[in-house]
């Protein structure tokens, strides 16, 4: 029967919202995407964007929906009321918070990814001195996920690693669950968990389905790794507004800036810089962007030592609130500068690789890259040739990935992560 059991994908990027529907054989069906009115850091526009998005899925397909997951962008944090009011802007993923630095090492160890002053729990610590702590503290998917559900009382343990959740032990740790303000905290949940139904408020205003699934997603770059149908022996580059590195290890590693998932009973690690398209945006149009890479020699080195930051501040493969951008001289020529743009992201991208190294992660024998900047030709290339190794593209949104999540919960059987080398990564 065709259309008989859809699953929809929600993914909250940096800009604007995607959305995805797969059918039971996992092949994409739709595809649409909306800018936020105002950006990312007004919670009511990811609503907006939502809406306007699931009311413009086809009718028929929309109906034939039987089950959803959210991602988001990691560490974007809120604080609401009991209802999900927003009480404020959320706190970008990457904003430091340098302030609460002293509090932080009287809460987690060392190394943790709660421990940075850019993780979810320094700006959580900032929303408690502002709003108090009898508010809720939810991430941007959690926080949509709970919209759909009309119960915010839940979170994904993915999106949470950052606020202090301890995935091996699964439990806050005894330093965070003993303070004053450990009932704003969520309920965790697991990855592929269905939380419940959709709400009838819902329901109707957006035509969904009375009893459309809604399952636990996972962060937006997770939803990548799904999306790109990962083996064993691969990594995975997300090149969007920041830089992130994943792959799939034995067990966890620990390390600064480093976070441990679970996905499809597997579990991988990596780690984000601020670095990445962002700061290409900052400096050219995306018309300009096409027309310099196309004079750009991937074979040969711009002779530039650019770090491609957006502003000071560092999360990895470099944990360091402090450290620069470097983004001079400026060579007359811009194709030259951008030469050497890509180039300073290629070499954050292979230190990366070297610090999941050092930390006990394999290095990978192929990178498959997704997001806007795999789409480059010059870039792939250059990046093949720093990296030492095949560098492949993934077409398919992270929105595909999370899709496949809900898909999971309809259609048990259907497969969350291979367990094999793929031979064309061309999707």
């Amino acid at each position: 029967m065709p259309n008989s059991s859809l699953a929809l994908g929600i993914d909250l990027g940096t800009s604007g919202v995607r959305l995805a529907v797969l059918n039971e054989q996992g092949k994409l069906i739709h595809t649409s995407t909306a800018d936020y009115p105002k950006g990312l850091e007004i919670p009511e526009d990811w609503k907006t964007c939502c809406t306007e998005l699931i009311r413009a899925v086809p009718t028929n397909l929309r109906l034939a929906l039987r089950a959803l997951a959210v991602d988001g962008t990691s560490g974007t944090l809120l604080a609401c009321d009991h209802t999900g009011t927003a009480l404020s802007r959320a706190l970008p993923y990457n904003l430091s918070c340098p302030e609460q630095r002293q509090t932080l090492i009287s809460l987690v160890s060392h190394g943790e990814p709660a421990s940075s002053v850019s993780s979810s729990l320094a700006r959580a610590l900032r929303l408690i001195s502002t709003h108090g702590h009898r508010v809720l503290l939810r991430h941007q998917a959690d926080w949509i996920s709970g919209w759909l559900l009309g119960n915010w009382c839940w979170g994904e343990e993915g999106n949470n690693l950052r606020l202090g959740w301890d995935l091996v032990n699964q439990t806050w740790p005894a330093s965070i669950a003993e303070t004053a303000w450990r009932a704003a905290l969520p309920e965790i949940v697991s990855s592929g968990k269905v939380l419940g139904t959709v709400a009838p408020e819902q329901s109707q205003s957006l035509g969904l389905p009375k009893q459309l699934l809604v399952v636990a997603g996972t962060t937006d770059a997770n939803a990548a790794v799904l999306t790109a149908n990962a083996g064993p022996d691969d990594g995975i580059t997300v090149l969007g507004s920041t830089l992130v590195l994943k792959r799939f290890t034995e067990g966890p590693i620990r390390g600064a800036g480093i976070t441990n998932h679970r996905v499809g009973g597997r579990w991988l690690c990596g780690g984000a810089s601020n670095a990445g398209g962002s700061v290409l945006r900052q400096l050219f149009s995306d018309t300009e962007l096409k027309e310099l890479s196309r004079q750009i020699n991937p074979e040969f080195n711009s002779g530039l030592m650019l770090r491609p930051l957006p502003g000071p501040g560092e999360r990895f493969p470099i944990d360091d609130p402090t450290l620069e951008p470097q983004l001079t001289p400026r060579p007359v020529s811009d194709s030259l500068y951008l030469h050497g743009l890509l180039e300073g992201l290629a070499h954050i991208e292979l230190q990366g690789w070297q610090r999941l190294k050092e930390l006990g992660a394999p290095p990978p024998k192929q990178v498959i890259s997704l997001g806007g900047g795999a789409r480059n030709p010059q870039w792939r290339r250059l990046r093949e040739r720093i990296l030492g190794i095949p560098v492949k593209t993934c077409t398919n949104p992270p929105a595909a990935g999370v899709a496949r999540l809900a898909l999971q919960a309809i259609s048990p059987q259907h497969n969350l992560v291979s367990t094999k080398q793929e031979s064309d990564h061309q999707l």
